[in-house]
């Protein structure tokens, strides 16, 4: 019974299921899963998909998981393929199924850690294509902290429409535009058969395109294999092959997530987002993937960053570009380019290549008769396309894309809704005028329960041509296709007495995006009486995973986590 090869796992966690006598009984597993004995001394590489056929963005997973295992198998190492949930939101969007989408980022992290834990997995190589998939992978790998690479499935093909590449949040606004009647159910029937033509995530710089451009910043992913569609099918083959190798380099020089994952990297995420007209929801998953590193990053941190980051790149929903696009032009290393040259980007973070982010883009050349990225020296703007808002309205704080919007001040009266279906039926009904601010709350983190995303909502207002003269301002968040004057993730929530919970009809709310500013105008004295007034609400989910999800989430500001994360921890898996 010689331990062959065991010297390479003397200190990895396979040891306790691979190694010695004791360990016979586990070996018998492998060989009935066809595992010659030689693979089970090698060490054990969990690949991990979010492959499923709920949606486009998940469908192509499964094969490209064979590609990294392939890469796996030929730099030595024994590849242990297993799966996990997604929630996809453009399926679960504007009624009671997408109180599942943010809690599901929590399960998918969960899940990995455990079935790394209880298998013993000594890396991890991950696959995702849903929005709250790619953050819950990420989380993961910082939270085991066993050598890992991120792989994103690929954005999926812009359709045609007239004409002009749509998305499916053209299809969202169409709705609003149907329901003002301004297009007929034939214009409604023929965009959405043609919006969504092919395998992959949503097309524009919504949250899983953001999250995959973040994935590359933040080192965690191979030098530019975000961008390849998910139908290119070489190209996917090739990148899965490359992050099975590089996972093995990674083991060997014991190279590891939090290494990769510091406050600066995290910086270099927060400027790709900013600088690309990301998602606003990045700010509630950079937070969550530092607390996996017993970092603090907040959404004060994260805005900060974005307000000292030029816009550069011209991505849908404010600009005019699609993922396609920018893999066309190099890609997200023609981003991250221009931020190094610019010196916005900390060159010397390393990165899953083994080696920096500034080696790993020295050869990476600006793609010149191009207008999709731009240099810093001649941005977009100078301003941020993502700002964060304070203020008696949110004295936690709340964060809009701003983005393609011309007018960044907005004074208005409140018109008050306590679930997003109330304030889609008012939209719907064309109720919703010119001056309102649409308030809708008890949709945070634990009142939803769950933080809502309002696309439905946000879709139907842009549609209604409302978009620069209704503001919405909620305690969930949004869509990273969201446009218009929208304004997400205000805290405190309702649910624990914010004061969203304690407006009424007709309050005066004044916005000023530029400065960074929401106040409602209120006397002390008022505020102080409709406190007392004020009484918690309670909600439907009262068991299952929604309820257990309301009993430990934290704000919102703070990433929406529901476990303290490294700064609590006595040891780390990756070391046991």
């Amino acid at each position: 019974m010689e331990d062959k090869g065991s010297n390479s796992k003397s200190k990895l966690p396979s040891r306790y299921v691979s190694v010695g006598p004791k360990s016979a009984p586990h070996r018998s597993y492998y060989y009935a899963m066809g595992l010659k004995e030689h693979e089970i001394y090698q060490p054990f590489v969990g690949v991990v998909s979010t492959w499923n056929e709920s949606a486009p963005c998940n469908i192509t997973l499964q094969d490209q998981a064979q590609h990294v295992k392939t890469g796996v198998k030929n730099a030595g190492g024994t590849p242990r393929e297993f799966t996990t949930i997604t929630v996809t939101d453009g399926i679960a969007m504007g009624h009671e199924a997408m109180k599942s989408s943010l809690i599901s980022r929590e399960v998918i992290a969960d899940s990995i850690e455990l079935s790394v834990r209880g298998h013993c997995y000594d890396a991890i190589v991950g696959l995702a294509g849903c929005d709250k998939s790619l953050p819950g992978l990420m989380m993961a790998m910082v939270r085991l902290n066993v050598p890992s690479v991120f792989i994103y499935g690929g954005s999926i093909l812009p359709g045609k429409y007239k004409g002009k590449d749509v998305t499916v949040i053209d299809v969202f606004e169409a709705v609003g535009k149907h329901a003002a009647g301004t297009i007929s159910d034939k214009d409604l029937k023929d965009i959405e058969q043609v919006a969504c033509p092919s395998a992959g995530s949503c097309g524009g710089q919504f949250t899983a395109n953001t999250m995959a451009c973040i994935s590359e910043a933040i080192g965690l992913a191979l030098t530019n294999s975000a961008m390849p569609p998910a139908v290119n099918t070489e190209e996917r083959k090739d990148y899965g092959e490359k992050s099975g190798k590089a996972i093995m380099n990674l083991l060997d020089k014991n190279i590891r997530p939090r290494d990769i994952v510091t406050i600066e990297s995290l910086v270099n995420a927060a400027r790709v987002v900013a600088a690309t007209g990301g998602s606003t929801n990045a700010a509630l998953h950079l937070p969550a993937i530092a607390n996996e590193a017993g970092l603090k990053f907040t959404l004060r941190d994260v805005v900060e960053i974005y307000n000292t980051t030029p816009y550069i790149g011209d991505m849908q929903p404010g600009g005019k570009y699609v993922a396609k696009d920018l893999y066309d032009i190099g890609g997200v290393p023609v981003v991250i380019k221009s931020l190094l040259e610019g010196g916005y980007i900390n060159g010397d973070c390393i990165t899953v290549t083994g080696k920096t982010i500034a080696e790993n883009h020295k050869d990476v050349i600006f793609p010149s008769n191009q207008d999709v990225v731009y240099k810093c020296e001649n941005p977009i703007s100078s301003n941020s396309s993502v700002v964060g808002l304070w203020g008696n309205l949110a004295p936690d704080g709340c964060i809009s894309k701003i983005a393609g919007l011309t007018n960044l001040n907005f004074k208005g009266k409140a018109k008050c809704f306590d679930s997003e279906e109330e304030a889609l039926t008012a939209v719907l009904k064309n109720e919703i005028k010119a001056g309102d601010a649409v308030i809708i709350r008890y949709e945070g983190p634990k009142g939803g329960p769950g933080m809502r995303e309002m696309l439905s909502t946000t879709g139907a207002i842009y549609g209604q041509g409302l978009g620069e003269t209704v503001a919405l301002i909620t305690d969930g968040r949004f869509s990273g296709g969201t446009r218009g004057f929208c304004i997400g993730h205000v805290g405190p929530e309702a649910a624990v007495g914010g004061m969203i919970g304690l407006l009424e009809d007709g309050d005066e709310i004044i916005i000023d995006a530029a400065k960074g500013e929401i106040n409602v105008t209120l006397t002390d004295e008022e505020v102080e009486k409709r406190k007392l007034a004020w009484k918690p609400r309670k909600t439907n989910h009262n068991s299952g995973s929604i309820w257990k999800y309301s009993q430990t989430v934290g704000p919102a500001y703070e990433g929406a986590v529901t476990q303290p994360g490294a700064k609590n921890e006595t040891h780390t898996y990756a070391d046991i």
